[in-house]
């Protein structure tokens, strides 16, 4: 049974279907864009927080090696996270613990290059200034002084500046620069 329009409806069906003729395909196209666009934002955090995960778990297996005192292994798995996972938080942690384990068990070489890649690489400038710092001890321990003085230069941000500072000090006093040191340790004490 088919109902019948007054005019007025007929009027206003007709306005509709005009309306829908002029912009129907501009507004179809933007909401298949923005769907597409929520669909991608939400696949994309999906697989952030997948990498996460994993990355989460790969670093547990990292502190149970550092417990152990097994640095070999904690750099396999720092290699193995950095390589596979090198965009989440958890490399760069990873990258100083396993170069902390690497320097106690006396490799130093191996602790270097972990700390220059947190250094460089890490997406977090907290821990790329402190691999910078700890960096800076190792390369004055080896009596590469200028090598750590880069290093302690490179730090840039600013709450750091105290540990620099006083990183700073104990580079210049190796060199036997006492005065430059005490005005490098006095500069440590005031920030």
């Amino acid at each position: 049974m088919a109902s019948h329009l007054n005019l007025e409806d007929q009027e206003q069906l007709d306005q509709l279907k005009q309306f829908w003729k002029q912009y129907g395909n501009p507004i179809t196209w933007l909401l298949t864009a923005a769907l597409a666009a929520y669909a991608a934002w939400t696949g994309w955090d999906l697989y952030q927080g997948r990498q996460a995960t994993a990355a989460a778990a790969m670093f547990d297996e990292l502190e149970r090696s550092v417990q152990a005192g097994d640095a070999d292994k904690a750099g396999r798995i720092f290699g193995d996270i950095k390589s596979t996972y090198p965009r989440t938080i958890y490399a760069g942690q990873a990258g100083l613990m396993a170069a902390k384990v690497q320097a106690d068990k006396g490799k130093a070489d191996l602790a270097k290059a972990s700390l220059e890649w947190v250094a460089n690489e890490s997406k977090n400038g907290d821990y790329q200034s402190l691999a910078q710092l700890r960096l800076a001890g190792l390369l004055t321990d080896a009596k590469q002084y200028d090598a750590a003085m880069k290093a302690v230069d490179a730090v840039k941000s600013a709450e750091f500046a105290a540990l620099a500072a006083d990183r700073k000090g104990d580079v210049l006093l190796a060199q036997g620069k006492r005065d430059e040191a005490k005005a490098a340790y006095a500069a440590a004490y005031e920030a």
